[in-house]
């Protein structure tokens, strides 16, 4: 196993050509802009967040234990991202990789504005199946309150913000340093 585990951590990534990795700088330099001149609102990818989101409380919302459904939600938000990021990390498809990697760090974002107002509660709720949106609770209103933690929802929010966003500058950074390798052509 150990033998294995070194040879798959020295093993070479996926070459990125020229005209990829400048494609792929662009639109992630793009999506950057668009996503700081929209801070603290939800993004066009958010959407796709969304109905992950959702599907998340769903899931895990077959448990007998409310507060696992209720932290459904972003679980399965963050790890939809994580999986496939995971997935191209041990077959080292460089492009992909940072893709979903990428996509997990913005989720952080879209996190982090829900967490933001879970004092507020003023963002317009989504729910699924049955559910009367007029009684349904606030995801990040329900965990901090059972955290005791409701007095420090911004605060962590911003953390959870600043990590997004340094997350996804790291990613691309990554990328351009892996882009600019010996076996980019």
């Amino acid at each position: 196993m150990r033998e294995w585990l070194e040879s798959w951590w020295e093993a070479e990534w996926h070459p990125v050509s020229r005209a990829a990795l400048v494609g792929w700088m662009g639109f992630y330099v793009v999506f950057l802009l668009y996503a700081a001149a929209n801070h603290n609102r939800f993004l066009f990818i958010d959407n796709v967040n969304l109905v992950v989101h959702e599907a998340g409380h769903l899931l895990f919302g077959w448990t007998e234990n409310f507060l696992l459904g209720v932290w459904g939600g972003t679980l399965l938000q963050w790890l939809v991202p994580l999986a496939l990021a995971t997935t191209f990390l041990v077959r080292r498809q460089t492009t992909g990789f940072a893709f979903c990697l990428f996509f997990f760090f913005e989720n952080l974002l879209y996190s982090a504005t829900y967490m933001a107002d879970a004092r507020r509660m003023e963002l317009p709720l989504v729910t699924v199946g049955d559910a009367d949106p007029d009684f349904t609770g606030h995801d990040w209103n329900i965990i901090f309150s059972s955290l005791g933690m409701l007095h420090r929802d911004t605060a962590i929010a911003a953390m959870v913000r600043a990590a997004g966003w340094l997350g996804m500058l790291g990613t691309v950074a990554w990328l351009g340093w892996r882009g600019k390798g010996p076996a980019s052509s």
